[in-house]
Formats: structure tokens, sequence, C-alpha cells
């Protein structure tokens, strides 16, 4: 069985019957005329893989990769000039400082970190959508070091 895996290996073994001598010629005169490993391939009846594998052993010329480069160089834009405008100040007497409003809601109290120094970490279950305001975990204890509460150990982990 290793001899025919051998044989199956080379495609260029006698046991072979895909690359006969008129299907190599064949291969070197359309390789030599440009046409693609796929082109090849359809034209000899024979995969694009083993076009290429059979144009590696042969030894053919290598070829441009036919993936179709620009031929111009990549433009970057050119820096727009900064543009600073003149500043008018209000006199100072009718200045007046705004209140200062949160541009974002204020987020939820961070929980104890006691669960650092081994004493109970808290659960890991996660409350709410990730990126929308009120999201957080459930802060209840963990059980027996696992990463859940009971509660949400027991939607978590399902019996098979």
């Amino acid at each position: 069985m290793a001899r025919n895996a051998t044989a199956r290996r080379s495609s260029g073994s006698a046991d072979d019957p895909t690359w006969t001598d008129t299907a190599i010629s064949n291969l070197r005169c359309l390789w030599d005329e440009g046409h693609s490993t796929a082109e090849i391939g359809r034209r000899l009846g024979v995969s694009k893989n083993a076009v290429v594998g059979k144009a590696h052993r042969l030894d053919l010329p290598h070829r441009p990769s036919p993936i179709r480069r620009s031929t111009h160089p990549a433009r970057t834009p050119a820096p727009r000039p900064k543009v600073t405008l003149p500043v008018q100040m209000p006199p100072a007497a009718s200045v007046q400082a705004a209140p200062a409003l949160p541009l974002t809601p204020a987020p939820p109290p961070v929980p104890s970190i006691s669960w650092r120094r081994g004493l109970s970490q808290p659960c890991c279950w996660p409350l709410g959508e990730p990126g929308r305001p009120g999201f957080r975990f459930c802060d209840a204890a963990a059980d027996n070091g696992k990463p859940y509460c009971a509660e949400h150990r027991a939607l978590a982990y399902k019996a098979a």
C-alpha cells in the first residue's frame, strides 16, 4: 500500500496516466503562451493545482502574479492647511461659567474588589447589552470559585 501511495503522490511516475508525454508537451506550449493555470487545467482535464505542481516539477519559468496591480503608486491626499479663525472674547464682566453637564451617564458603581484577596468572587453574568447604558455584571457572590452565582450557574450549565 505504501508503494501505491508513493506512486499517487509523485505525479511524474510511469504509473500516472494523467501526465503523458503529450500532456506534458501541451502543458509546456500553453504555459509559454501565457495561459492561466486554471485555463491550462481546463484544457488538459486536470486541476489547477496539478498544473502548478507539474510546472514546478518541470522547472518551467516563473510568471508574474495574475493579480492586477495598479500602475500608479497609491496617492495620499495632500494635507489640508490649518485654518485659524480670529477668536473674539466677550468682555470679562459678561462671562458667566456655564454649569458642567455630564456628556454620558455616570457608570454604575464599581463593585468591591475584595474577591481579589480571596474572600469572595462576584458573579460574572452580564446584565443588559454591552455598550448600552445600564450594562453591568451580576454582583452576587459566586459559588466555590465558579464564575457564576447559583441562579446564573443553573442557566449557564445544562445537563447533557
